[in-house]
This record gives C-alpha cells, structure tokens and sequence, in this order.
C-alpha cells in the first residue's frame, strides 16, 4: 500500500484561473497581462481590497485574489487626485496576485497605469460581488485542494466511497469485479486519487483509467461495457477503508471487534478495517460485510458490544 503525494502547498498561475474558472464568471484582463503567469494564487480565501486602500495594507495575505466593488471605487471616486495616488501607492503590488473588479465596473486609469507598471493582472466579471466571491472560493476550494494518489480501488457501496487498499497481486481488483457484479460501482482501479475537501477527502479516477479494471489473466476491461453504466461512478466522498493484508504479515488479528483502526489522510481520520487474506475467503463477501457492519455501527448498533455487555451480564449474575 502506498501513496504518493503530490503537493503540499498547491498554487495555479492567475493565466490558470482566467482560463478554467467557471464560464459564468466571464473573466477578462484589463490590465498586466505580462503578470498573468508570474502571478500565483495560492489560498482559496479572497479579500476585499477597502481596507489596504484606507491605509491598512498590512491585511493584504499573499496569494489571495483581491476583490474590488462598487463599495471600493465609490471610496475612490470621491478622493482627490493625489489622495487617490496616496492610497494607490499603500497598496503592496508585490503581495498582490491580481485584482478582480466586480460588475463590469471601470477602474479608475490611476490603478490601470499602476497595475500595468507592476505586471499585476486586473480582471473584470459581471457579476457582483457576492456572487463573484462565492464562485471564486468554490472554484478555488477545489483546484487548491491538497492531493495524493493512492495504489487502490475506489468503490461506491451502499452510497458511500469505499477504499481498498493492499500491496499489488493481493487481489483488490478481482475482489471489485465480484462486488460491481453484485451492483456496486467502480470509482477507480489501481490510481485513485484523493483530495481533501474542506473537513473531508474525496477520491475519483485518473482521467485515462477511468471506467477500466486491470484483471490478471483477462488484462485491461472496461466496466461500462461490460455491466452498464449504472456500474461506473463519478468523485465519491470517501468513508470506509478496508485493507487486504496476506495472514502470515498480520501481527494481532482482531477477533472480538470491538474497536476499528483510522486511516489518516491530509489529517482526516477515515474509519478502517484489516482482512486477512488466505486461499479460500471469499473477499468481496468479506468486504461487503464489513461495509454492512460499519453502516451499522455507524447507525448505533454494535453487534461486538452487545455480545461484551451479555456476557458481562451473564458472570455478574445479573
């Protein structure tokens, strides 16, 4: 079982938002396109730009797309023209990855001539700015999100994302095939990678596997021809873990149950079991009980617990 991290701290060039944010943004440069793939957008949260142009540029954060509205240039509409320059001048270009005006808005010439000086991107959308800032930080959430590829099968079971992991051979894809033929759906086969969103991660299919299962013996399949399209699934929450792990490799096999081991991803504990895996167990029966104890735990009923509680019961007489 492995995973491979891909960034720790994920960035897009303001050039990368222009491009693939959102088509009802309708994003268009004003102004500092030679800034466009120097810029870097690295948070998700965006700022208004008021309080740097009132003098506070010390709350500006690197990174961060700054949004400017009526609010704003009414403020600077009503300055004079050096007090204009002054509060322009505060402004920290260098920290500044673009401006976005809001509302087809027309920015004062001042901070056209500024940004073009400092190669700062000044982008202009229709939309207000509440509706601008919401689509901004959705779309932003996602692409910044924090990634790793995990060697696995993704699986929907019983509307939930369910992870298996083992080392190669130990049969994970086998075991998906049975389960897709019992009517749960593949996500992804071998890569699966994972994001996290906001407090929870989220695995899908890299865009050249998707739909396929590699079976020894058989080679590569696909999914959706073979079982329908019912069978295949897009991004899934992901919930359960269950690892398959040869008998001879496990040191403490669980018996009673009654706790369950946590799978951390990006700091977020996904609930975890551990099969032994030995010639003759059926997996995907294994893996589809599992599931099925896990919903019920989850739901408040623990078969292991109840079982402790009668037998404590029992020696105590009561």
């Amino acid at each position: 079982m492995r995973s491979d991290l891909k960034n720790d701290s994920p960035k897009i060039t303001v050039e990368e938002f222009v491009k693939r944010s959102p088509a009802e943004l309708q994003v268009r440069v004003l102004a500092g396109e030679n800034g466009l793939s120097q810029k870097t957008i690295a948070s998700e949260r965006i700022q208004k730009l008021g309080l740097a142009l009132a003098g506070f540029a010390h709350y500006i954060h690197p990174g961060r797309i700054q949004i400017v509205g009526q609010s704003e240039l009414s403020y600077l509409a009503q300055l004079g023209l050096d007090e204009k320059m002054q509060a322009l001048a505060r402004l920290d270009f260098e920290k500044i990855c673009c401006i976005l005006i809001a509302k087809n808005l027309s920015p004062p010439p001042e901070l056209m001539r500024l940004a073009a000086a400092n190669n700062l991107p000044v982008l202009q959308t229709p939309l207000v700015s509440s509706k601008t800032i919401g689509l901004v930080s959705t779309f932003l959430l996602e692409e910044l999100a924090p990634q790793t590829t995990f060697h696995g099968v993704l699986l929907s079971m019983y509307g939930m994302g369910v992870l298996i992991l083992g080392e190669s051979g130990i049969g994970k894809s086998e075991c998906a095939l049975d389960l897709i033929s019992q009517g749960h759906r593949l996500i992804s086969d071998d890569a699966v990678i994972v994001k996290k969103i906001g407090n929870h991660v989220e695995g899908e299919s890299p865009e050249l596997t998707y739909e396929h299962l590699e079976i020894h013996g058989l080679g590569i399949i696909n999914i959706r021809d073979l079982f329908g399209v019912s069978s295949i699934g897009q991004r899934k929450k992901i919930e359960l873990c269950i690892e398959l792990k040869k008998w001879g490799e496990l040191e403490e096999i669980e018996r009673v149950g009654l706790e369950m081991g946590e799978h951390d991803v990006f700091g977020v504990k996904i609930a975890k079991f551990v099969l032994p895996v030995s010639p003759g167990r059926n997996l995907a029966t294994l893996v589809a009980t599992a599931v099925r104890v896990y919903l019920l735990r989850r739901g408040g009923y623990d078969a292991a617990q109840k079982l402790v509680d009668r037998h404590t019961a029992m020696v105590s007489g009561k």
